[in-house]
């Protein structure tokens, strides 16, 4: 029996060590990489061609989606999952529509790791069934996924020209963004804003 290969990624050392571990012990899975980032993840998979990849959500240089919309189209026969902190139920549509075939807390991957890459592996679909509860409560952000990005890349007070560099915009775009996001969600300002999404999970 040929072991299926897995690409780990998360920028959290020992959260990836510990997934590793675990998986090592599956006589069908074996770790053939592990990244830190999202650039280095997508060069993992270049390098390694990989049989299912698990995506921290938010890591540097790039989070899980990204990496997942990208690994989509340069290696389509590997799928992909994404491992979520608390408190990320909006994000679930987004990993979703960029192909990731499972959406995972940290607390669900840390007790059967192996059992959902054997799921994703095998073309089917796996959403921790208490994300999927609270995606539905959260209901549907008014903001379009481009004017959430860049409200978030606001969220530490980045001024205007670092955040248009960072999203490849205009900052009349990104001051015109700030400004709309603000104005459906009702806020004061662009951080209560950042903090209406996030307490309603949809960032």
């Amino acid at each position: 029996m040929t072991a299926k290969r897995v690409l780990l990624a998360d920028d959290e050392h020992l959260i990836r060590g510990a997934l590793a571990a675990l998986i090592a012990l599956e006589d069908d899975l074996v770790v053939v990489a592990e990244a830190a980032t999202g650039p280095e993840a997508l060069a993992m998979v270049q390098a390694h061609c990989p049989d299912v990849a698990v995506l921290d959500l938010q890591m540097p240089g790039a989070d899980g989606v990204s990496v997942a919309t990208s690994l989509r189209a340069e290696l389509p026969g590997c799928p992909t999952m994404t491992v979520a902190g608390p408190g990320r139920p909006g994000r679930l549509k987004r990993a979703l529509a960029a192909g990731v075939r499972a959406f995972v807390p940290r607390t669900a991957i840390a007790r059967q790791p192996a059992g959902i890459i054997r799921t994703v592996h095998a073309g089917n679909r796996y959403v921790d069934p208490e994300l999927a509860a609270d995606a539905i409560s959260a209901g549907n952000s008014p903001l379009t996924v481009r004017k959430a990005e860049v409200l978030e890349l606001a969220a530490d007070g980045a001024p205007v020209a670092e955040i248009a560099e960072r999203a490849s915009l205009s900052q009349g775009t990104v001051r015109n963004y700030l400004s709309a996001a603000v104005s459906k969600l009702g806020a004061e300002n662009c951080h209560a804003a950042v903090r209406l999404e996030r307490e309603r999970g949809w960032v």
